[in-house]
């Protein structure tokens, strides 16, 4: 049921992407558009080194890129900002003032945010014309999908600012070495996903050091296509931690493939070539690889629905260089 409704869906957006492009006129949707990553995960995932990353490899490929710190708690940056929300508001000062943890002092740093969007817009104005952002956020992943002052940000600057945003959730590998964990991850990317309502690309970050995190349990392809979970069972009850739990665990999984939502991309943030195809997919969900094109109504749909060439091969290429096999290590 699930398959058809999702078929269905996706020919709606087809058509209504379709009636968008002929009534506007070719390109000039996408080019009169501002691009840019709402970088987003847990705390560990490698967010700022990310950013860093990311905006040298943009960086080379041509492209102007303004990074945004959004973090009121990330005081060491390895990259230079463009905008930094410490001019406005600071974590370390909230906490005392307000007697607040962390966790609820970056909720309050966010609302405050929210209240005062004209500072964060006056700020990305001169940016606009040329450049391609990204949002470095905090790591309590509660922003993401419980309060609402993140997405309201958000919301109001794509309004106000006509930006095209893809959000990228960063999930630290080793977490595929314990299936309570992948479970989680699980979970809280689809829930992100349901809450934020961007276009979105789940990645397994840190996957240069998947091989010293221990064995996997199956092929990688079983964590990033988010395969049949039941798979997982066996493996859950064996941890004691787990098993008390094995019920709710079970019915979590149904809920994850019932949505059919989630699945990962990897990443080596030092392999330019691991970069270059996480680029890729970006680019097509935000739109970006339609901006620099004229094309008509079917060029622009070849393009949308087209695979990607590296989809089949990219994560048998990434288990055979960052996996041992295991008849080798037999």
């Amino acid at each position: 049921m699930l398959c058809y409704f999702d078929c269905a869906l996706k020919l709606l957006c087809f058509f209504v992407y379709c009636l968008i492009v002929s009534d506007w006129g070719q390109s000039s949707l996408f080019r009169n558009m501002v691009f840019g990553q709402v970088v987003i995960g847990p705390p560990g995932s490698g967010k700022t080194t990310y950013c860093n990353g990311m905006s040298q490899f943009l960086s080379l490929m041509g492209r102007k890129v303004a990074i945004v710190n959004l973090d009121p708690a990330n005081d060491a940056l390895p990259y230079e900002c463009a905008v930094n929300i410490e001019e406005l508001i600071k974590l370390e000062d909230v906490m005392p003032e307000h007697s607040l943890g962390p966790n609820g002092g970056l909720v309050y740093c966010m609302e405050y945010l929210e209240k005062n969007i004209d500072w964060l817009e006056s700020k990305l104005k001169p940016l606009l014309k040329d450049h391609y952002i990204l949002f470095d956020f905090p790591g309590q992943v509660e922003l993401f999908f419980i309060h609402d002052s993140t997405k309201n940000v958000l919301t109001k600057l794509i309004k106000s600012l006509n930006l095209r945003l893809t959000a990228v959730q960063l999930i630290d590998s080793h977490l595929c070495c314990d299936p309570g964990n992948y479970v989680s991850a699980l979970l809280l990317s689809l829930s992100t996903m349901l809450h934020m309502e961007l276009p979105h690309v789940n990645v397994l970050s840190k996957i240069d050091l998947i091989g010293s995190y221990g064995k996997l349990a199956f092929n990688l392809d079983f964590y990033t296509d988010v395969q049949d979970l039941s798979y997982l069972e066996h493996h859950l009850s064996q941890d004691p931690r787990s098993a008390k739990y094995r019920k709710l665990t079970k019915e979590l999984c149904s809920v994850i493939e019932d949505y059919s939502l989630v699945n990962f991309t990897t990443l080596d943030i030092q392999d330019k070539e691991s970069v270059g195809d996480l680029v890729k997919l970006i680019d097509k969900s935000n739109g970006y690889i339609f901006s620099g094109i004229d094309a008509s109504v079917v060029e622009y749909s070849k393009i949308a629905i087209g695979q990607t060439d590296w989809d089949y091969n990219r994560v048998a290429a990434v288990q055979e260089m960052y996996m041992e096999d295991e008849e080798t290590q037999d």
